[in-house]
């Protein structure tokens, strides 16, 4: 880094020398008897600390600290960090912003999404073509497809033993340097699985059922539950290949997941876990802040004001993390201001595809921008009406999805009506993102 550029963060930083800095940091380390080492353009400070027993802390107890300023080392950053707490391990970038300091828990990520696998490759074949190239990798999880389980729905995720593994990974597996199969793949984050306290599960009384097949009907299903215990069962919500199993008690529901996880329904091997509940604002919501309609939202599987179960489990993953690769607490929020355009302004041709997912605000365009990046064709729009009682045109779209890459089309169409066609076909891309 340039001296001369360490002191220009809000003039709050002095310049210091190479050897007052090495002097610093020297002192620091006999104070504290803590190694330094630098690598892969950060500097590690502790990791274990002198005299640590035992294993590294668990997850959850790392945070990030953005913005600080670019004059400042661990010789002044560790007393403030301490205040908090005794330090593990703290890892300082060689790129600072010079602003004040942003604190927040630090997502420690473990799991990578890959996308554009073909459909027809196995869990023991991705497994064993992720171990070939990257290190630390501990598990690979696969969805099979909704109409034919014998192949997988075109991606994967892939869990590794560690936030730094799975980084590592991530650079490794940049599209075009690596191609397995022939074929170029899409990486990025996973969404982090969401974590509910012991609590709040204590309570839950549902069940999530995931790999039905598309024919199985809710009744089916309900009966199949009833068999170890008749009338246990209050009702049953299926969404596509997966179901929500609501019961009258929670042991039941225990009794239930116990008994019917890997059972065979109609041929399909069933999974069965306790629902996550969630809080009603998800962060699906937030994400296109705040513009889904009350209307909607019980069509889209959003918490109810009665259980709070959650209508939408089992998508797999975020599509702020899965597309846009932003590593950050929360989806940035879509700057909605106009501006003048003032006499020679320069003006460049841009494809939409080429910007991040945080300057879509509506559902259409985020379901074109995704279909984009997985190699697929537009969607398509079928609209349909119908009239009401009172005489009102409804409208209902029916979205059709195509792969270029095996000729595959899935159909999705909600199950509420609307008044305008503008409202029908943001209902539509809602439910078809939700259900893909």
């Amino acid at each position: 880094m340039h001296e001369e550029n360490k002191a220009a963060a809000n003039g709050c930083g002095k310049i210091r020398s190479g050897a007052q800095n090495g002097a610093a940091l020297l002192a620091l380390m006999e104070k504290t008897g803590y190694s330094m080492v630098q690598q892969n353009g950060q500097r590690k400070f502790g990791g274990p600390p002198p005299g640590w027993e035992g294993p590294p802390p668990p997850r959850g107890c790392e945070v990030f600290v953005g913005k600080i300023p670019r004059d400042m080392y661990e010789d002044e950053l560790v007393p403030v960090f301490e205040r908090a707490g005794k330090i593990y391990e703290l890892r300082l970038m060689m790129e600072f912003s010079g602003k004040f300091i942003g604190v927040c828990v630090s997502l420690d990520n473990c799991r990578l999404f890959i996308g554009a696998i073909p459909k027809d490759k196995k869990k023991e074949e991705i497994l064993n073509e992720m171990k070939k190239v990257t290190e630390g990798v501990v598990d690979v999880i696969v969805y099979p497809n909704a109409a034919d389980k014998t192949k997988n729905r075109g991606f994967a995720f892939v869990e590794y033993e560690s936030h730094r593994a799975a980084a590592m990974a991530r650079r490794r597996l940049i599209p075009g340097t690596f191609q397995p199969w022939g074929h170029t793949i899409q990486v990025d984050w996973a969404d982090p699985e969401k974590v509910v306290d012991e609590e709040t599960m204590q309570r839950v009384k549902v069940l999530y059922v995931r790999n039905l097949m598309i024919s199985t009907t809710e009744d089916k299903i309900k009966a199949e539950f009833n068999k170890f215990k008749p009338g246990v069962v209050e009702r049953v919500k299926k969404l596509r290949d997966y179901a929500f199993v609501h019961f009258f008690h929670r042991e039941d529901a225990v009794a239930a997941m116990s008994v019917m996880n890997g059972k065979c329904i109609d041929g399909a091997s069933i999974e069965v876990t306790l629902a996550k509940p969630v809080n009603k604002e998800s962060s699906w919501k937030q994400h296109f802040n705040g513009q889904i309609s009350p209307s909607s939202e019980n069509l889209l599987g959003f918490p109810n004001k009665e259980d709070g179960t959650q209508k939408s489990l089992g998508k797999p993953a975020s599509l702020s993390v899965r597309l846009n690769g932003q590593h950050s607490p929360g989806p940035p929020e879509v700057e909605r201001s106009t501006y003048p355009i003032f006499p020679g302004i320069k003006l460049t041709p841009i494809s939409m595809y080429s910007l991040k997912l945080s300057h879509f605000s509506s559902a259409v365009m985020h379901l074109d921008y995704f279909c984009h990046k997985n190699s697929w064709a537009p969607p398509e729009y079928c609209l349909y009406s119908t009239t009401s009682q009172d005489g009102k045109v409804l409208l209902v779209y029916k979205v059709l999805i195509s792969s270029i890459a095996d000729d595959s089309q899935s159909y999705f169409m909600p199950e509420k009506l609307c008044t305008t066609v503008e409202d029908a076909k943001e209902l539509a891309a809602q439910f078809t993102l939700l259900h893909l």
